[in-house]
């Protein structure tokens, strides 16, 4: 099996790396993410929305020529959701054609029941997935705000996290699935609760927070090289700016991005307080914070970040 760290020598190799892929890490977050895979432990990566953490795994799937399997959790997600459950559809259309076909006898009834809990009727989710063999080596499996779902579900993760195996009855002898070599785990949270003690013990955990200016001015050169110097520069400014206001949901790195993005299409080669007005909404996504910056806030914000 593929060993993940073959082109990954060292810490700064891996920051090198990564930022081939135009994502700049810091030395602390390069550190964590290689001591991940140095010792093969799932990686627990919280922060607030928009400062990068989905994208570790994104870039770290192309960086080590891995596949990249999501699961995006939400209230309510269960077993079924998350690791398998079987085509009905195709089952139902099984026994029809049985009976279309006169197997109706009990011979015909035992080998329609053993066929339709088959591998060929199973549906595998993510969390199977990532249990399956891969020519390229194990996935990375990307197990997004974990914080969204419940204890029940924290509690069957960490059983697959601590095992990587499974067992689905319905296969008999043949339904113990185990990875043959566990698959690159990183857990991400926005911290909306607290994460079960017991995942944090099996994770190496890092805190992403919003990055200084210096950083978050490389990033954004980065990943929208064709947005103007000066125009970066006042850009990063205002947002560096605006995050130290009393608002419901800070902006983050990746609505610097985005906002970056549509004054350059917008043809601005600066900021001008009428642009940045009626702009506002890429970069604040709650009214109360709109109202709370618009108008004269954000008149003050513009030449503040322009002088």
């Amino acid at each position: 099996m593929t060993d993940p760290l073959t082109s990954v020598a060292d810490v700064e190799a891996l920051r090198t790396q990564l930022a081939t892929e135009q994502y700049l890490a810091d030395p602390a977050l390069a550190t964590v993410i290689f001591l991940a895979l140095r010792l093969g432990r799932p990686l627990l990566l919280e922060g607030e929305a928009g400062v990068g953490k989905t994208e570790v795994a994104k870039v770290l799937a192309r960086v080590l020529g891995r596949r990249l399997i999501r699961l995006q959790c939400y209230e309510g997600l269960d077993a079924t959701t998350a690791l398998y459950d079987w085509d009905f559809a195709r089952q139902m259309l099984e026994i029809r054609l049985a009976e279309l076909g006169g197997e109706t006898g009990p011979e015909g009834r035992t080998r329609v029941a053993r066929e339709l809990y088959s591998e060929s009727f199973l549906l595998r989710r993510p969390l199977l997935e990532a249990l399956m063999p891969d020519p390229a080596g194990p996935p990375v499996l990307l197990v997004d705000e974990l914080d969204r779902t419940d204890a029940p579900f924290e509690a069957f993760l960490l059983e697959i996290l601590s095992d990587f195996q499974v067992t689905i009855p319905e296969l008999g002898a043949r339904g113990t699935i185990r990875a043959p070599a566990p698959p690159i785990v990183i857990v991400t949270s926005n911290r909306t609760r607290e994460i079960h003690d017991a995942i944090k013990r099996r994770c190496l955990y890092h805190w992403i927070g919003y990055p200084d200016a210096t950083r978050e001015h490389a990033i954004l050169a980065a990943r929208a090289p064709a947005v103007p110097a000066a125009l970066a520069m006042q850009i990063v400014r205002y947002v560096q700016r605006l995050r130290a206001h009393d608002l419901f949901k800070v902006p983050g790195v990746a609505e610097t991005i985005d906002w970056a993005h549509a004054l350059l299409a917008l043809g601005q080669v600066e900021l001008d307080p009428a642009t940045v007005e009626v702009t506002l909404g890429v970069l604040l996504k709650y009214q109360d914070d709109l109202a709370r910056i618009s108008g004269a806030a954000s008149r003050e914000l513009v030449d503040a970040a322009r002088s």
